[in-house]
């Protein structure tokens, strides 16, 4: 089963009030070598500058990114790929909570339906398990910096899980 690391920058903390403005996918194999980048235009007036400035663009530039719609459609066809040549595929993200919910929402408002289906996994909370401690951190795992590009942070996470597969003898994805 393929996993997907998804990363996602958006303007404020839920989707629908809020926007996602930038979508980043890596599937998590040796390598890195598939990703997707998704950059969407804001769906709502309401923004919060602060949150917006973790992702290092400002209004006026999000406000000409593609529409949504476009972008999750393609996004969908990129996912769809991946599940045709790899077998069911698994979306995972370091916080799956936030990430999870604005892929979710906007998959089912903009295609209609959510390719991953309804389940997604907490990279974090993988690494507690295996290492038995709630109070523990995965991140020091990740190679590439986590910057708020979303593509990077999704690739520094997927090395992060390739490293925790490796770590306890578990199978790594070629």
């Amino acid at each position: 089963m393929p996993y997907i690391s998804v990363d996602v920058e958006a303007d404020g903390p839920i989707p629908g009030d809020y926007s996602m403005i930038a979508l980043g996918a890596v599937v998590c194999e040796t390598g890195c070598g598939r990703t997707f980048l998704g950059h969407l235009s804001p769906i709502s007036d309401t923004w919060i500058p602060a949150a917006l400035a973790v992702s290092g663009f400002s209004r006026e530039e999000t406000l000409r990114f593609a529409k949504p719609e476009v972008t999750m459609l393609a996004f969908s066809h990129w996912v769809r790929e991946i599940e045709k040549t790899s077998g069911r595929i698994m979306f995972i993200a370091d916080n799956n909570g936030f990430d999870w919910g604005f892929v979710n929402w906007y998959f089912h408002h903009f295609t209609g339906a959510n390719p991953f289906g309804h389940s997604s996994t907490n990279l974090g909370s993988i690494w507690k398990g295996m290492q038995k401690n709630v109070q523990t951190s995965f991140k020091h795992l990740r190679r590439t910096r986590h910057d708020h590009n979303p593509v990077n942070d999704a690739i520094g996470n997927a090395e992060a899980f390739l490293a925790m597969q490796e770590k306890h003898g578990l199978v790594v994805p070629k």
